[in-house]
């Protein structure tokens, strides 16, 4: 018998460890209620910075990139989850590259100071300018979309083919990128592929190192990308043929998935790290290729569980068939619920108690009936105006997706480094909406 089981008393003041697959590595809710990551309270992050706030936890960031990096792959951070200067220059002191998808994009990685060489430039519809700006940073890898992006290129250029290979990864319809009949990259099964591999070498300014798939978003399992290696590395083996041409890098994507409640499957990365390898080397064998190297594209998966999003509570409305607990955010801060039926949880920070939990659904203040970020959870039955709530794994596609939706200024991005919290993004203010409205 343990010494908590002896003295429930003395079990009650241990910190409780919050279930790590949502939470931050350093979370812990402490016996008063509060809850404290990496030793600071988010009860008083809330108090001295408002609400609603991001939390970002450093030492998670940290933690998963060299989770990554122990991969024999290259590791492309996506910034589209989530990118400022500040998150920029710690991807690159991590030894990540960065995968850009916009000249908003590319010039927060050059204010930032990240090494060109190790951005990848990805997108269906880059412009003109975006492609300049590209040439003029000297961006390392250019990933194609089409045929018809070729002749628009700014060489010299290193460039990647995204090839779609007609897999589906079982994932939001919304998120699905690997499928036949969709925006991204050029098919497989119907030669447009070849196509612009063709075009691609038929222009000399321009060195095409490799192929390039994404296959979706969230995905948990390791078959789809074992399939995407045995059918890219088949065309590999077709481009060597017909052009001669040994093509060194095969980028596989990003999409793996995170839990964002207890329960929810993840992303597999021990069984990718040990299945991945092995078929990419059989099949080249059995293709007569040497293997190319390998460059993966987490985003979600490096920063998603490092976030926590802070509410606080406006009203509760008790109704004939539920309880709505209504807090100061919402649809502008996190479209995802709205956008993928994304599911969420919540917890009460700030007090203790042993009330009973019962079902609520918090919802946003913006004016629209879909403006709902959690359909049911377990809440307190005593919740009540002014009470703060935790939303954990929100770093990924909530900052980046946020909007000014009814005027609502953006809330700022606070990260926890060392015991101390540091405004990354500031909290955007009414004068800044205004600054742009030209009277």
């Amino acid at each position: 018998m343990t010494l908590a089981e002896l003295l429930p008393t003395y079990r009650r003041s241990l910190p409780e460890k919050l279930p790590a697959a949502i939470w931050p590595d350093a979370a812990e809710a402490m016996p008063s209620g509060d809850v404290a990551v990496s030793g600071v309270s988010l009860t008083e992050v809330a108090e001295r910075f408002g609400t609603p706030s991001y939390v970002l936890d450093v030492q998670t960031v940290r933690y998963r990139c060299r989770a990554y990096r122990a991969l024999d792959a290259e590791i492309a951070y996506a910034g589209k989850a989530f990118l400022c200067r500040r998150m920029a220059r710690l991807i690159a002191e991590e030894g990540l590259s960065l995968d850009v998808c916009s000249g908003g994009e590319l010039a927060t990685a050059a204010a930032a100071g990240f090494p060109a060489e190790r951005i990848l430039l990805h997108g269906n519809a880059k412009t003109d300018l975006e492609l300049r700006a590209a040439a003029r940073a000297g961006v390392g890898r250019v990933v194609i979309d089409s045929v018809a992006e070729v002749d628009r290129l700014v060489g010299p250029q290193d460039v990647l083919v995204r090839v779609t290979p007609g897999i589906d990864g079982h994932t939001h319809r919304a998120v699905a990128t690997g499928v036949e009949d969709q925006k991204f990259g050029s098919s497989l099964a119907g030669g447009q592929a070849a196509a612009v591999v063709a075009r691609v070498l038929s222009r000399p300014e321009l060195r095409l190192v490799g192929l390039h798939c994404h296959l979706g978003s969230q995905i948990a399992g390791v078959t789809g990308y074992e399939e995407a290696v045995r059918r890219l590395v088949a065309f590999l083996a077709d481009i060597a043929v017909r052009h001669g041409v040994a093509l060194p890098q095969l980028n596989l994507g990003g999409g793996h998935a995170v839990a964002y409640r207890p329960g929810d499957a993840s992303f597999n990365l021990s069984g990718f790290a040990a299945r991945i390898p092995r078929v990419l080397g059989f099949e080249c064998r059995k293709h007569g290729l040497v293997p190319p190297r390998l460059t993966l594209e987490p985003g979600r998966a490096i920063v998603a569980r490092a976030g926590v999003t802070l509410y606080r509570v406006v009203t509760v409305k008790h109704t004939s068939t539920r309880t709505y607990v209504a807090v100061d955010g919402g649809f502008s801060d996190n479209p995802r619920p709205e956008l993928y039926d994304s599911r969420y949880t919540a917890r009460l920070v700030g007090r203790a108690g042993d009330v009973q939990k019962r079902s609520m659904r918090v919802v946003g203040r913006h004016c629209e009936a879909g403006d709902v970020l959690i359909p049911d959870v377990q809440l307190p039955s005593d919740i009540r105006a002014g009470d703060l709530l935790a939303v954990p794994c929100t770093g990924a596609y909530h900052h980046s997706m946020a909007s000014t939706y009814n005027l609502v200024p953006r809330p700022p991005v606070l990260a926890i480094d060392d015991g101390a919290v540091e405004a990354w993004i500031r909290r955007e203010t009414e004068a800044d909406l205004l600054h742009r409205d030209i009277a």
